[in-house]
Protein backbone atom coordinates (compact mmCIF):
# COMPACT_ATOMS: atom_id res chain seq x y z
CA UNK A 1 0.00 0.00 0.00
CA UNK A 2 1.20 3.32 -0.92
CA UNK A 3 -0.84 7.10 -0.10
CA UNK A 4 -3.61 7.61 -2.51
CA UNK A 5 -3.61 10.13 -5.15
CA UNK A 6 -4.16 12.92 -3.31
CA UNK A 7 -1.41 12.32 -0.97
CA UNK A 8 -2.66 11.12 2.15
CA UNK A 9 -4.55 7.49 3.56
CA UNK A 10 -6.12 6.17 6.25
CA UNK A 11 -5.01 2.86 7.95
CA UNK A 12 -6.23 0.89 10.80
CA UNK A 13 -4.51 0.03 13.46
CA UNK A 14 -4.29 -3.24 15.79
CA UNK A 15 -5.92 -2.95 19.19
CA UNK A 16 -3.88 -0.97 21.61
CA UNK A 17 -2.45 -2.94 24.32
CA UNK A 18 -4.45 -1.92 28.12
CA UNK A 19 -0.46 -1.07 29.33
CA UNK A 20 0.07 1.33 26.32
CA UNK A 21 -3.17 3.09 27.44
CA UNK A 22 -2.17 3.07 30.74
CA UNK A 23 0.81 4.75 29.77
CA UNK A 24 -0.64 7.95 28.91
CA UNK A 25 -1.88 8.68 32.20
CA UNK A 26 1.76 9.12 33.47
CA UNK A 27 2.60 11.65 30.89
CA UNK A 28 3.55 15.51 31.84
CA UNK A 29 2.08 18.10 31.62
CA UNK A 30 3.78 20.03 28.51
CA UNK A 31 5.25 23.30 29.81
CA UNK A 32 5.24 24.83 25.88
CA UNK A 33 2.36 24.34 24.17
CA UNK A 34 -1.66 23.76 25.07
CA UNK A 35 -1.48 26.32 28.07
CA UNK A 36 -1.78 22.96 30.48
CA UNK A 37 -4.01 20.95 28.78
CA UNK A 38 -1.26 19.27 26.78
CA UNK A 39 0.76 16.07 28.28
CA UNK A 40 3.79 14.78 26.40
CA UNK A 41 6.71 12.50 26.07
CA UNK A 42 9.44 12.86 22.95
CA UNK A 43 11.53 9.91 21.71
CA UNK A 44 13.82 10.13 18.47
CA UNK A 45 15.20 6.71 16.51
CA UNK A 46 17.09 5.81 13.31
CA UNK A 47 15.41 2.96 10.84
CA UNK A 48 17.04 0.62 9.14
CA UNK A 49 15.53 -1.72 6.47
CA UNK A 50 15.58 -5.26 7.29
CA UNK A 51 17.96 -7.11 5.35
CA UNK A 52 16.45 -9.39 2.92
CA UNK A 53 13.16 -8.44 3.78
CA UNK A 54 11.11 -6.36 1.36
CA UNK A 55 8.83 -5.28 4.97
CA UNK A 56 9.86 -4.56 8.48
CA UNK A 57 12.42 -2.22 10.18
CA UNK A 58 14.84 -1.99 12.27
CA UNK A 59 14.82 0.78 15.13
CA UNK A 60 17.49 2.51 16.69
CA UNK A 61 16.56 4.43 19.80
CA UNK A 62 18.79 7.37 19.75
CA UNK A 63 20.25 9.67 22.46
CA UNK A 64 17.08 11.75 23.74
CA UNK A 65 17.57 15.65 22.80
CA UNK A 66 15.71 18.70 23.18
CA UNK A 67 13.47 18.76 20.30
CA UNK A 68 13.73 21.64 18.01
CA UNK A 69 12.10 22.50 14.69
CA UNK A 70 11.95 25.90 12.81
CA UNK A 71 9.28 29.07 13.08
CA UNK A 72 8.53 28.64 9.32
CA UNK A 73 6.61 25.13 10.50
CA UNK A 74 5.36 26.31 14.14
CA UNK A 75 4.97 29.39 14.49
CA UNK A 76 4.00 28.77 18.22
CA UNK A 77 7.07 26.30 19.37
CA UNK A 78 9.56 26.57 16.56
CA UNK A 79 12.67 28.37 17.07
CA UNK A 80 13.15 27.09 20.66
CA UNK A 81 14.50 24.47 22.62
CA UNK A 82 11.67 22.10 23.89
CA UNK A 83 12.66 19.89 26.89
CA UNK A 84 10.46 16.45 26.86
CA UNK A 85 10.85 13.33 29.14
CA UNK A 86 11.89 10.37 27.02
CA UNK A 87 8.89 7.88 25.56
CA UNK A 88 8.87 4.56 27.19
CA UNK A 89 6.11 3.02 25.33
CA UNK A 90 7.23 0.20 22.83
CA UNK A 91 5.01 2.19 19.60
CA UNK A 92 7.44 0.20 17.26
CA UNK A 93 5.74 -2.07 15.83
CA UNK A 94 2.56 0.60 15.20
CA UNK A 95 5.26 2.57 13.67
CA UNK A 96 6.67 -0.21 11.02
CA UNK A 97 2.78 -0.72 9.84
CA UNK A 98 3.08 2.84 9.16
CA UNK A 99 5.92 2.70 7.32
CA UNK A 100 5.41 0.09 5.42
CA UNK A 101 1.81 1.45 4.66
CA UNK A 102 3.55 4.35 2.84
CA UNK A 103 6.06 2.59 1.23
CA UNK A 104 9.06 4.18 3.06
CA UNK A 105 12.18 3.86 0.05
CA UNK A 106 13.84 1.03 1.61
CA UNK A 107 17.42 2.04 -0.52
CA UNK A 108 18.46 4.52 2.85
CA UNK A 109 17.54 4.47 6.55
CA UNK A 110 14.86 7.04 7.86
CA UNK A 111 14.99 8.94 11.29
CA UNK A 112 11.48 9.50 12.73
CA UNK A 113 10.41 12.16 15.91
CA UNK A 114 8.02 10.06 17.76
CA UNK A 115 5.47 12.23 19.36
CA UNK A 116 3.42 10.72 22.52
CA UNK A 117 0.71 13.47 23.50
CA UNK A 118 -2.54 13.39 25.20
CA UNK A 119 -5.00 16.57 25.23
CA UNK A 120 -7.39 17.32 27.62
CA UNK A 121 -10.57 19.21 27.90
CA UNK A 122 -13.45 20.01 30.05
CA UNK A 123 -16.75 21.65 29.66
CA UNK A 124 -15.16 25.15 29.95
CA UNK A 125 -11.75 24.78 28.72
CA UNK A 126 -11.24 23.29 25.09
CA UNK A 127 -7.82 21.90 24.37
CA UNK A 128 -5.96 23.02 21.05
CA UNK A 129 -4.07 20.69 18.65
CA UNK A 130 -2.43 22.71 16.91
CA UNK A 131 -2.02 26.36 18.01
CA UNK A 132 0.77 26.68 15.01
CA UNK A 133 -2.74 26.51 12.91
CA UNK A 134 -2.57 25.30 9.51
CA UNK A 135 0.92 23.64 8.79
CA UNK A 136 2.91 21.50 7.33
CA UNK A 137 5.89 19.82 9.86
CA UNK A 138 8.67 19.75 7.65
CA UNK A 139 9.27 16.31 7.38
CA UNK A 140 8.77 13.65 4.42
CA UNK A 141 5.75 11.91 5.63
CA UNK A 142 3.71 12.38 9.07
CA UNK A 143 1.62 9.60 10.48
CA UNK A 144 -0.98 10.79 13.16
CA UNK A 145 -2.33 7.62 15.00
CA UNK A 146 -5.46 8.07 17.27
CA UNK A 147 -5.73 5.63 20.29
CA UNK A 148 -8.37 6.84 22.41
CA UNK A 149 -11.11 9.49 22.69
CA UNK A 150 -12.51 9.36 26.37
CA UNK A 151 -15.41 11.64 26.55
CA UNK A 152 -13.89 13.94 23.67
CA UNK A 153 -15.75 15.97 20.75
CA UNK A 154 -14.28 17.94 18.13
CA UNK A 155 -10.75 16.71 17.00
CA UNK A 156 -11.62 16.99 13.71
CA UNK A 157 -8.71 16.35 11.03
CA UNK A 158 -8.38 18.94 8.14
CA UNK A 159 -6.30 18.63 5.33
CA UNK A 160 -5.52 20.96 2.87
CA UNK A 161 -3.72 21.98 -0.66
CA UNK A 162 -0.89 24.87 -0.01
CA UNK A 163 -2.56 28.36 -0.59
CA UNK A 164 -6.25 26.77 -0.33
CA UNK A 165 -9.26 28.77 1.36
CA UNK A 166 -11.23 25.82 2.69
CA UNK A 167 -9.60 22.15 3.46
CA UNK A 168 -10.28 19.83 0.90
CA UNK A 169 -10.71 16.49 3.19
CA UNK A 170 -12.09 16.78 6.76
CA UNK A 171 -12.85 14.01 9.04
CA UNK A 172 -12.96 12.90 12.16
CA UNK A 173 -10.30 9.83 12.98
CA UNK A 174 -11.66 7.21 15.29
CA UNK A 175 -9.12 5.61 18.36
CA UNK A 176 -7.20 2.59 16.13
CA UNK A 177 -7.20 4.65 12.97
CA UNK A 178 -4.57 6.69 11.42
CA UNK A 179 -3.85 8.95 8.84
CA UNK A 180 -0.89 8.89 6.44
CA UNK A 181 0.45 11.88 5.25
CA UNK A 182 3.52 13.19 1.96
CA UNK A 183 3.71 16.43 4.21
CA UNK A 184 5.48 18.19 1.35
CA UNK A 185 2.07 18.17 -0.62
CA UNK A 186 -0.15 18.57 2.21
CA UNK A 187 -0.85 20.99 5.03
CA UNK A 188 -2.91 20.05 7.92
CA UNK A 189 -4.63 21.17 11.06
CA UNK A 190 -6.93 19.35 13.70
CA UNK A 191 -9.80 20.99 15.57
CA UNK A 192 -9.66 21.73 18.99
CA UNK A 193 -10.52 19.18 21.28
CA UNK A 194 -14.12 19.44 23.02
CA UNK A 195 -16.02 17.87 26.62
CA UNK A 196 -18.79 15.73 24.94
CA UNK A 197 -20.71 16.33 28.19
CA UNK A 198 -19.34 19.17 30.20
CA UNK A 199 -16.76 16.89 31.99
CA UNK A 200 -12.84 16.12 31.66
CA UNK A 201 -11.81 13.99 28.04
CA UNK A 202 -9.38 13.33 26.45
CA UNK A 203 -7.56 12.52 23.21
CA UNK A 204 -4.50 10.20 23.01
CA UNK A 205 -2.31 9.94 20.08
CA UNK A 206 0.89 9.46 18.59
CA UNK A 207 2.14 11.68 15.81
CA UNK A 208 5.57 10.00 13.87
CA UNK A 209 7.22 12.35 11.31
CA UNK A 210 9.70 10.47 8.96
CA UNK A 211 12.49 12.35 7.28
CA UNK A 212 15.79 10.64 5.34
CA UNK A 213 18.35 10.09 7.47
CA UNK A 214 20.92 11.85 5.33
CA UNK A 215 18.59 15.44 5.89
CA UNK A 216 19.91 15.41 9.23
CA UNK A 217 16.86 15.95 11.23
CA UNK A 218 18.82 15.01 14.06
CA UNK A 219 22.44 16.50 15.54
CA UNK A 220 23.94 19.38 16.92
CA UNK A 221 23.65 20.71 12.77
CA UNK A 222 19.61 20.57 12.63
CA UNK A 223 19.24 22.17 16.16
CA UNK A 224 21.50 25.03 15.23
CA UNK A 225 19.92 25.44 12.17
CA UNK A 226 16.30 24.96 13.80
CA UNK A 227 17.18 27.74 16.51
CA UNK A 228 18.43 30.26 13.87
CA UNK A 229 15.73 29.28 11.20
CA UNK A 230 17.86 28.78 8.48
CA UNK A 231 17.98 25.41 6.33
CA UNK A 232 20.43 22.77 7.40
CA UNK A 233 23.55 22.06 5.25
Amino acid sequence: MALGPQGFSIIELPPAAPEMLDSYDELPVDDYMGNGTRFKRFAQYRLTPESGQDTGWLFEKLPQRDYTTYTRFNSVGGGIRRKYETIVTDFTPMITLGADAIGLDRGEDWQINVHQNRTRADGGRPGPLTPEGVHHDGHEFVMIAVLRRNNAGGGETRLWKPGADAPFWTGTLKPGQAVLLDDKALQHDVTDVTSADGGPGHRDIVIVAFSRWKDKWYGDDHDAAALANTPAS
